[in-house]
């Protein structure tokens, strides 16, 4: 039952009696209305975030948290709309109303009421925001525009959470993760100076590339801010985030680029999205931790953790596309050895992309010798994956030839072209592709019997519009019920199956999270992508394995220690006992390389930090030097620092207070003595190169 506060009869002035009832959650402004003076409405206490809307309905926040700065000034327009060409950010105010939710998410909700008008356009507004009970210092905001006129008018954007906020003069200003999928497969988290911009939109940004996590996260040293979208499947806007080339402050938003000038037919709605803003202090983790939690009470379902997931993997990619059965044979009593536990057929034994039966030059027999080579995978005691790349097929496969409505259309009926791969991409929502991509299943795993499968390329994050359909935007949203289906259907067969999703050097979509149990760095450019990237995928699927990659993608070819501190699984694609002579470079596993692929392979087993839990917000990954990571398992904490060179004290945060603990260089086999934690820190003297792994461990009374 809603308990209405104002309406559009009653004034400010004349409301003051019922303000006063309203403290501590909800309370309107009791001083007088001066002609410089924005009225504040409504106040929202919520956690340490105190939201504002003025009777112009912009808003404004303050944050309470400890040593906490101002971050923005007075009140801005945050929630807009573009209509004919012009941008209407100021409304009257006429009432508000408050209303207690129950349930799974429980809270308050607030709707607040306001117009504009002039000698073209009449718009009416409705605000509403959400404070839910679980999510303290989280707001949501979505509004409802109603064109209150006859006449149509044109809609051509709307904006939400839009704010300015302040530099403290940190180096760099700030620091940001942003979450869209674009061809130059840039880091994730990355410093912000003047002149950035960078649009983060959540459709196809390159011919292959468009998704990713729909939140934009900025913090400086003393306060992150959050925006992003509260909707359960992926929708095509926009989160631009932008420091002037003169200027210092940042500003952060979410927004919806309409494809063409929009009829808003008179007495229409136009709805945003349920858009949110989160504070906290530290990095970027927490807030991304807490997206993923809410979303997750709304709706969405993660698969649970599957334990071969965690195992270390070999991939037979180093041969590249021409590798031979015999080199793949050979290798895996190596791959035994090393103490790894997976071996992956990659790309190159298929006919086609679309058509996956062995091919015939390669594998004269037919399929039963690509059956043969998983029985010897499985003979070594090894399971087996296979690759592939989904939702593509080449434009003369067998399978496009047979059923052309798989693909995707474009406005002009043009197909939807995978440069990658130099394919099509399917319609997700195709009866055809389902059939299609079940039957593919049932071989893989049916007929020939991997036991997990290695879904790869970027092109699976996203998809264009698709005019096939009947609203060409649904495609887009159809895809991770897509992958939902292949993991339903891959566990169908095998039981503990995993199903990887390697979205080649993308930002990986949020919503295809939920039907994977391995995620992976995918492509790293850099040791620092497989470390911030494993950061990333911490904060949103915690249980689920992350997977580094082969560690042939990391710095120097070998650098284990950044998967390793992260907790992630690590993996390799070294050849053995030469290399194919076609590949495009040497992977050979040297008895040099030989002891070092060996020593983390066994550290790994023994330490099987990749399953433990880690505790992300401890280290800020942008402002604290050196750069660190904690996993704890059980009462021991594992702290792993990295640098190009570090001579100076280290802090170790997160232990018990006023504890004693033994601290041990794990990798080499260091004893660093002991230290007492004053409160929850202790410091310690350290030289490294590249990284130090400790191992710090409460002294047993």
């Amino acid at each position: 039952m809603r308990k209405k506060l104002l309406n559009k009869n009653t004034s400010i002035q004349s409301a003051l009696p019922i303000c006063m009832f309203l403290m501590v959650i909800l309370w309107g402004s009791c001083s007088s209305k001066q002609e410089d003076v924005q009225t504040s409405v409504l106040k929202i206490e919520h956690g340490n975030l105190l939201y504002e809307v003025n009777d112009q309905l912009q808003t404004s926040f303050s944050v309470s948290l400890p040593d906490t700065k101002p971050v923005m000034s007075g009140f801005q327009a945050s929630e807009k709309i573009e209509i004919n060409h012009k941008i209407i950010e100021v409304f009257n105010f006429k009432g508000v109303e408050e209303e207690s939710l129950t349930g799974v998410l429980s809270g308050k909700k607030w709707s607040i009421k306001g117009s504009y008008t002039d000698n073209d356009i009449s718009i009416d507004k409705e605000l509403i925001l959400i404070a839910y009970d679980a999510y303290p210092d989280l707001i949501t905001t979505k509004v409802i525009y109603t064109n209150a006129k006859e006449d149509e008018v044109y809609v051509e954007k709307w904006i939400n959470n839009e704010y300015n906020i302040h530099s403290q003069g940190d180096t760099p200003l700030f620091w940001a993760f942003q979450g869209s999928s674009t061809q130059k497969r840039s880091d994730w988290i990355k410093p912000l100076e003047p002149g950035f911009y960078q649009k983060n939109f959540m459709g196809m940004n390159d011919t292959d590339y468009g998704g990713g996590i729909p939140v934009t996260s900025v913090w400086r040293t003393d306060i992150n801010v959050a925006v992003g979208h509260l909707a359960l499947v992926p929708k095509i806007v926009s989160l631009p985030t932008e420091i002037l080339s003169k200027g210092t402050d940042v500003k952060v938003a979410v927004a919806k680029d309409f494809k063409e000038r929009t009829v808003f037919k008179g007495r229409e709605n136009i709805e945003t999205l349920e858009t949110f803003l989160s504070v906290t202090k530290g990095d970027y983790f927490a807030n991304l931790e807490r997206y993923s939690n809410l979303m997750q009470a709304k709706g969405i379902k993660m698969v649970p953790p599957e334990d071969a997931a965690f195992e270390s993997i070999w991939c037979a990619w180093g041969y590249e596309r021409k590798f031979t059965l015999d080199e793949i044979i050979k290798t895996l009593p190596k791959v035994k050895d090393l103490g790894i536990k997976w071996a992956v057929l990659d790309d190159g034994f298929q006919i086609a992309e679309g058509d996956w039966d062995a091919h015939p030059e390669k594998f004269p027999k037919g399929n039963i010798e690509i059956k043969n080579l998983v029985d010897k995978i499985h003979d070594q005691g090894l399971k087996a994956k296979i690759w592939w790349t989904p939702l593509a097929a080449d434009p003369h496969s067998d399978a496009l030839q047979k059923n052309p409505e798989m693909r995707i259309r474009q406005r002009d009926d043009a197909p939807q072209f995978i440069t990658w791969w130099d394919a099509y991409y399917l319609s997700p929502s195709n009866p055809k592709t389902i059939e299609h991509t079940k039957e593919i299943i049932e071989l893989f795993m049916g007929e020939w019997g991997f036991d997990g499968l290695k879904m790869d390329g970027q092109h699976m994050n996203a998809v264009g519009a698709d005019y096939g359909l009947e609203d060409p935007d649904k495609a887009p949203e159809a895809v991770p019920a897509f992958f939902d289906m292949i993991y339903e259907e891959a566990r169908k067969i095998k039981p503990h199956a995993v199903v990887e999703h390697c979205p080649c050097g993308a930002c990986m979509s949020y919503f295809n999270m939920a039907s994977t149990n391995q995620v992976v760095s995918s492509d790293p450019l850099s040791s620092w992508q497989i470390r911030h990237k494993g950061k990333t995928y911490k904060a949103l699927i915690p249980k689920t394995a992350y997977y580094g990659d082969h560690v042939e993608l990391s710095d120097n070819k070998s650098d284990f220690a950044s998967s390793f501190g992260v907790g992630a699984v690590l993996g390799t694609k070294f050849t053995w006992p030469k290399d194919n002579q076609y590949a495009s470079e040497s992977f050979l596993l040297t008895p040099e390389k030989e002891k070092i692929w060996k020593k983390w392979f066994s550290l790994y087993d023994d330490k099987m930090l990749s399953k433990e839990p880690y505790l992300g917000s401890l280290y800020d990954i942008g402002y604290d030097k050196p750069e660190t990571h904690v996993i704890k398992k059980e009462d021991v904490l594992y702290f792993s620092f990295y640098a190009k060179k570090w001579n100076n004290s280290i802090e170790l945060r997160g232990l018990d207070a006023n504890t004693e603990y033994i601290v041990k260089d794990y990798f080499n086999e260091i004893d660093l003595g002991k230290v007492t934690s004053k409160d929850t820190t202790a410091t310690i003297n350290a030289v490294f190169e590249d990284f130090l792994l400790l191992e710090v461990t409460p002294v047993k009374k």
